[in-house]
């Protein structure tokens, strides 16, 4: 492996690293979303700092070459934060339709109580 493309991975996975805890601080994301892009960044920085570990991790896998259980891996993490933005989504959808049949229901009755009032201040009249 070049020098070139050693330092671009450990620089790659230390911009990484930097962006996700930066969007933590700031209150960008959440923990239980960064967790997936913390472990990728931190096996992106271990591989960039100790390529060997990615040659033993594919022998001992089986995997012909290294690359591609670095394309496997990262496949993997992108389906896990999916599978969670999916999960995450659903709930949200089934919380948002709850709120606007409360809302629907609250218009629905403040209409019919200013109906009332309207109706009650006629026959003072």
């Amino acid at each position: 492996m070049s020098i070139t493309s050693y330092i671009f991975g450990i620089l790659a996975a230390l911009l990484t690293l930097a962006v996700v805890i930066e969007m933590l601080r700031r209150g960008r994301m959440r923990e239980r979303h960064a967790i997936w892009w913390i472990v990728a960044g931190s096996l992106a920085l271990l591989i960039g700092v100790f390529p060997a570990i990615l040659d033993w991790a594919a022998g001992l896998i089986g995997v012909g070459q290294p690359v591609n259980l670095v394309f496997f891996v990262s496949i993997a993490v992108l389906f896990l934060v999916c599978i969670q933005h999916s999960s995450e989504l659903t709930t949200l959808e089934s919380k948002s339709r709850t709120l606007a049949e409360r809302s629907a229901l609250q218009e629905l009755r403040i209409t019919q109580l200013e109906e009332r009032v309207a109706q009650l201040s006629r026959e003072q009249e």
